[in-house]
């Protein structure tokens, strides 16, 4: 028994020429909320077909629960793919038992839990509604109870944020978070640092076709320093006050702001106390998960434009 859902390491796939996903390894520890993060076109979505035996890899290898086949667990897994789809003429009740069928639920069994979780997540009222008259962003939700419906060890979901509107957003975090407490194991793609900074327990980072990042939220927001925004007292003069803050301060307004690391913060406060400028304001605040991803994709394109063979790299993909 392993302690991890999935285990994809060293996963390679090319088309044609160019290599869409190179050397990435994911590791899902069981009972965890795992995101894979990385710009449109970072190669996520092929990771993830890769990882769950959709296409094969070049090179490399994935196992869930243990198994190099994924396709023989697949009756554990629970997948939303990039590409919706559900038959327009079906009620959703019916859609979404369909799904659970295709995975061994019992269809009595599936409709009953259809109309459980459609109540859960406020979505009654279009129970019986076909799927061609619902909006995209109900469709969609409907093809993610569909997905889960049977109760599955592994849930993947490829972008499930997109095209919801907030409140639908909500409920599909509330959604993710109440299938981890219930034991499963959810594997995510996103693009959107938020939904990723309130979820997950571990995540990665592709940019380039390579993972970049593997780590906690926390680990990946320390990459970069603290913000400080600082206030002194109205009537000190400004060259006393620069005198005290670490070079390159900047001072827009009232306010002075600069980067500090962790252990610069109370030599920061004893000389500003013993400088006597006052405080009038003071945050000091650790950069967003989206400032961590933003500077990392720009670290590599950065790398990726200075190497004279990119040029080549971006001629053979187009």
């Amino acid at each position: 028994m392993t302690d991890l859902s999935v285990e994809a390491r060293g996963l390679t796939k090319f088309f044609g020429s160019f290599k869409a996903v190179d050397d990435v390894t994911l590791l899902v520890p069981r009972g965890s909320i795992y995101g894979v993060l990385g710009p449109n076109g970072a190669g996520k979505t092929t990771t993830l077909r890769m990882t769950l035996g959709i296409i094969d890899p070049d090179a490399g290898e994935s196992r869930i629960f243990g198994d190099r086949r994924p396709q023989a667990v697949r009756h554990r897994i629970g997948y939303l793919p990039e590409e919706r789809g559900l038959y327009p003429g079906m009620k959703a009740r019916e859609a979404i038992a369909f799904m659970g069928a295709l995975r061994g639920l019992d269809w009595a069994e599936g409709r009953r839990r259809a109309a459980t979780f459609m109540a859960e997540l406020g979505l009654e009222r279009v129970i019986d509604e076909k799927i061609r008259k619902m909006s995209k962003g109900m469709a969609q939700m409907i093809q993610l109870i569909g997905s889960i419906v049977h109760a599955p060890d592994l849930i993947v979901l490829d972008e499930p944020f997109s095209g919801l509107d907030p409140v639908n957003q909500e409920r599909l975090e509330m959604l993710v978070r109440r299938e981890r407490e219930r034991g499963a194991t959810i594997l995510f793609s996103t693009h959107v640092m938020a939904h990723a900074e309130r979820l997950c327990d571990r995540l990665a980072i592709i940019a380039r076709s390579q993972r970049r990042f593997e780590g906690t939220v926390d680990e990946a927001r320390a990459l970069l320093p603290m913000q400080v925004r600082y206030t002194p007292r109205a009537d000190v003069a400004p060259d006393t006050v620069a005198a005290l803050l670490p070079h390159g301060a900047e001072r827009i307004g009232d306010a002075w702001h600069f980067p500090i690391s962790d252990d610069a913060i109370e030599p920061l406060l004893a000389r500003i106390t013993a400088g006597h400028v006052g405080v009038a304001g003071l945050s000091i605040v650790r950069p967003a998960l989206h400032d961590a991803f933003v500077h990392i994709v720009r670290q590599v394109d950065g790398a990726f434009n200075a190497d004279p063979q990119s040029d080549a790299i971006d001629e053979a993909a187009a």
